[in-house]
């Protein structure tokens, strides 16, 4: 990282920090899965073709780092995480939390709670939360800007549970495969658009 790098890195540990301030082993997976995703993001910067996407680099390290800060408050015990509600809800949750903390301290956090919300899966449609059933509001939470595409493909290249190596291309493809065609080809699509084989 460079030395604007590790500004970003800190604006997004002190925000960690406000939120989980106990040295726990939720809290160590958490940076440790979200320091995966940023390297990842980094890493996918270096490709040629997404140089010329223009992404802004201290965005996506402090949005790469923030992008799962709201599954402390979600039951899934697999991983550590106590909270109560359900998991799929995590980046509607982080984005919510990122929120109220710009409207208490007046930061422009906004961009890191659209990270948040636009990060799981390869996105998530009304449509794909109507036919799913899931607990989560009926809209489009698709990633939009470079920034919240990158750090959702970067995303899935890392889970948090198991030994939490890093994933194939191809094993994040047949994974994609049961959500059906229209995740598959937006998957593509970002593989695309930033040069992933």
């Amino acid at each position: 990282m460079n030395p604007s790098d590790r500004a970003a890195e800190q604006t997004a540990l002190e925000i960690i920090g406000f939120f989980y301030p106990e040295d726990t082993p939720f809290r160590q997976m958490l940076l440790k899965h979200s320091y995966q995703v940023c390297g990842k993001a980094l890493e996918l910067l270096d490709n040629p073709c997404a140089r010329e996407l223009n992404a802004v680099r201290e965005t996506v390290v402090t949005g790469a780092l923030l992008h799962d800060v709201g599954i402390g408050r979600c039951h899934a015990p697999d991983i550590l995480c106590e909270g109560t509600e359900p998991y799929i809800a995590h980046g509607i949750i982080g984005a919510e939390m990122l929120r109220r903390l710009a409207a208490e301290t007046g930061r422009d956090l906004e961009g890191y709670a659209r990270i948040c919300e636009r990060h799981t899966g390869t996105g998530l449609t009304a449509a794909d939360i109507r036919r799913q059933n899931l607990p989560l509001p009926e809209r489009d939470f698709l990633p939009e800007t470079v920034e919240e595409k990158l750090i959702c493909l970067a995303d899935k290249f890392f889970s948090k549970s198991g030994d939490m190596k890093e994933k194939s291309p191809d094993r994040i493809c047949r994974s994609m495969q049961k959500f059906g065609p229209d995740t598959l080809a937006r998957w593509h699509a970002l593989c695309r658009l930033f040069g992933v084989d």
